[in-house]
């Protein structure tokens, strides 16, 4: 899974209609191995990013949950930690 696209189901606030068309073009840019089109792909690229960017918001509207909606807060420092171990284990094996 690319590293780049986030969880956007059960956060509270909901998740923006940017942060769904920026999950979106991260999709179809790992797809195509593109991050930028040429001309002659410019609009099936956009097109892509314009039917994933629905498909979320269907799937996202649709999703139902009995878990208590996580904070972008929350999960940001849950982010830093894992990222704070990952790099201690790095320093422990290779010195530093």
């Amino acid at each position: 899974m690319c590293r780049n696209i986030k969880t956007l189901h059960n956060f509270a606030p909901p998740a923006t209609e940017e942060e769904m068309r920026a999950s979106a073009l991260q999709y179809v840019r790992k797809l195509s191995g593109s991050t930028k089109p040429s001309k002659a792909n410019e609009a099936v690229f956009e097109r892509a990013v314009s039917d994933v960017f629905a498909a979320t918001e269907r799937l996202l509207a649709g999703l139902v949950t009995t878990a208590t909606p996580r904070t972008r807060e929350a999960e940001a420092e849950k982010a830093r930690e894992r990222g704070r171990k990952r790099e201690a284990q790095l320093r422990a094996r290779y010195g530093g």
